[in-house]
């Protein structure tokens, strides 16, 4: 029993337990709404699957960009991009202090790691508190709350306070879903343990531990993994979909294998999870040997340099909201009306035994063409009406949660149910309300903030560049200038969307916006383009970190002008120099002015300017 030296007791607006990539946009928005908010998360730093712990890359809407110009953007992008920035050559460590800098540096928002929540108190049916012990201060919290969001993956937040759950698969028929199982059932996708190798230049002896397994390459043989002499074999996840080609996954030698993976189908997968982990690194160990010493791959050189202790995970408890997204939704690229998300990754379903399965193949991918939307009613509890959920543990059939379990599309949403969650503050209402009562509100401010959703465009009466007139002093033929306020940041089915300007001349190019009259300015917000097809996000495997460019988005502004006007005359003017940000925001002191020109002059390596949209305010 944890005995707490000392204890303390805060109240805050909205909390948020879990602190993977998820819980750290959830916990950010709901602090840049406005509303005071504490996260809680139970390791040292923070990004979960994505942390140095376990080094699982960020895969999104995109498919490796499969799926062109559908990488999520938002809070993700920032964090990201500010990752390029300063992380060249994708080091995870590193990549741990960044993503603590966006917590630890956001206003109104209070970190609390190596904090784990043991209990909640309920009052009338509602989260009142959570109670937490902190490890390395030997200190209780009790962090009363208005709005709890779980974000811990496993749904444990919503477990303890009583929310309606679900584990495994449903039957086919409940929702009518093609390639559910006939009958419902409890099994998982399990968890995995990544490791890396790396060729020292000489010859490096592996020694097997007598506790660790064997494989024989017959065992192996539906287990893509190093074959042959300097080769690595195309191991992603095996499709047995016939409405698509190709695989989503990579699986190489300098990032373990995603098949090394247990715990689909035992009793509990998360009360076993101890287990769980001592037999995956038997597992490892074992799969290590047979790459070294069981048959000739040419590794002689090959050495172990890093190996996870804390598995990723993949599957386990989902909390029901008033909507279950399910796979009828993501096969017909549905839209719904109150859409707050979306994802696009394959349903990627993974046979329960995992590596105990040798005889069967390690997954079954489920193709589709397109995206679809999530409504905002899979982020609310059904039963506690002060609890949200963002991540893994959404409201989604066991079929449409292979799809939506990917890290990007959590992200995204946990994105919206922070601003959500910030919304219901300032209305003092309920999640539900914010959903009956102020979903367009949600959805605007979702843009304005540079998330996207599918089938939505900016429709802000505030925005007063929807008005202007808009010029450039070139274009090219569709990228006109006029593209930028046509409520669409990025390029949808074909259409740019995009201010592309001529190539750049020593002077920079130009776009003017010429206001209806004057009128004070106390905002510009501007979205240029980062390349949303090609990925940005830190890996270990040598093949997704080849196919990005080294350092920032070639086609991202870098250096720039932006000048307010008020009959011809310089009123204000900002210049910025080493651009970091897809979305930039700029305030003023309610400048009066009737044109705002923004002087592109120069990119990271684009030969011309590329802007999505300007907003005024």
């Amino acid at each position: 029993m944890f005995v707490a030296r000392y204890k303390s007791k805060e109240a805050y607006d909205v909390v948020v337990v879990g602190g993977g990539l998820s819980g750290m946009c959830a916990a950010i928005a709901s602090a840049r709404g406005g509303a005071r908010t504490a996260i809680i998360q139970n390791r040292s730093m923070y990004g979960g699957n994505a942390s140095s712990e376990i080094r699982m890359h960020i895969n999104g809407a995109a498919c490796f960009g499969s799926k062109e110009n559908f990488r999520e953007t938002g809070i993700l992008e920032e964090l990201l991009l500010e990752n390029k920035k300063r992380n060249l050559y994708s080091s995870f460590p590193v990549f741990d202090t960044i993503m603590w800098e966006q917590v630890y540096q956001q206003e109104n928002l209070t970190s609390y790691l190596n904090t784990n929540a043991d209990d909640v108190i309920m009052k009338e049916g509602r989260i009142e508190a959570v109670v937490c012990h902190q490890n390395s201060t030997e200190t209780e919290y009790t962090l009363y709350g208005k709005i709890f969001v779980d974000a811990t993956g496993h749904g444990t937040l919503g477990a303890m306070a009583g929310a309606e759950s679900r584990e495994g698969s449903e039957s086919r028929y409940e929702f009518n879903e093609p390639t559910a199982p006939e009958e419902a059932n409890d099994y998982t996708c399990g968890n995995t343990i990544m490791f890396t190798a790396v060729n020292r230049g000489e010859p490096v002896e592996f020694i097997k531990p007598d506790w660790a397994y064997t494989y024989t390459e017959k065992e192996l043989k539906y287990r893509p993994h190093f074959s042959g002499v300097g080769r690595i074999t195309d191991g992603g996840d095996i499709s047995y979909d016939n409405k698509g080609e190709g695989l989503p996954e990579p699986s190489s030698l300098d990032a373990g294998y995603w098949w090394i993976e247990l715990g689909g189908d035992w009793e509990d997968i998360i009360r076993e999870g101890e287990n769980i982990r001592d037999e995956l690194l038997k597992s490892v160990y074992g799969v290590w040997d047979h790459l070294k010493n069981v048959k000739e791959h040419g590794l002689d050189n090959y050495d172990l340099e890093w190996i996870g202790m804390v598995p990723g995970s993949r599957e386990s408890r989902r909390l029901v909201g008033d909507y279950i997204l399910n796979e009828n939704d993501i096969r017909s690229n549905r839209i719904f009306d109150d859409a707050v998300a979306y994802g696009g990754w394959p349903m990627d379903i993974h046979v329960p035994g995992g590596i105990r399965a040798l005889d069967k193949m390690p997954s079954k991918v489920f193709h589709f063409p397109g995206i679809y939307s999530i409504p905002y009613r899979c982020y609310y509890s059904k039963n506690i009406d002060n609890l949200m959920m963002a991540g893994r543990d959404i409201s989604a059939s066991k079929m449409a949660f292979g799809s939506i379990r990917i890290m990007g599309t959590c992200a995204v949403g946990g994105q919206a149910v922070g601003t959500a969650a910030a919304l219901a503050i300032h209305y003092s209402c309920t999640p539900r309300q914010v959903g009956q009562e102020h979903i367009k509100e949600l959805q605007q401010q979702l843009l304005k903030d540079d998330c996207f959703i599918p089938g939505i465009q900016n429709e802000d009466s505030s925005d007063v560049a929807r008005g202007a007139v808009v010029t450039a002093t070139g274009c090219i033929q569709g990228g006109e200038a006029e593209q930028v306020i046509n409520g669409v940041a990025r390029t949808v089915s074909g259409k740019t969307n995009c201010w592309i300007s001529g190539p750049l001349t020593d002077k920079g190019e130009v776009l003017k916006l010429q206001l209806l009259k004057t009128i004070p300015v106390h905002q510009v917000r501007i979205t240029f383009d980062s390349n949303l097809t090609r990925e940005i996000m830190p890996s270990i495997t040598e093949s997704v970190r080849e196919a990005q460019v080294k350092g920032m988005p070639l086609e991202l502004v870098k250096d720039y002008r932006l000048t307010l006007l008020r009959d011809g005359e310089v009123i204000q003017e900002k210049q910025i120099s080493n651009n970091r940000r897809r979305l930039v925001v700029h305030s003023f002191e309610n400048t009066e002015c009737d044109e705002v020109q923004l002087t592109i002059l120069s990119t990271y390596g684009s030969l011309e300017a590329r802007v999505f949209e300007v907003r005024i305010y």
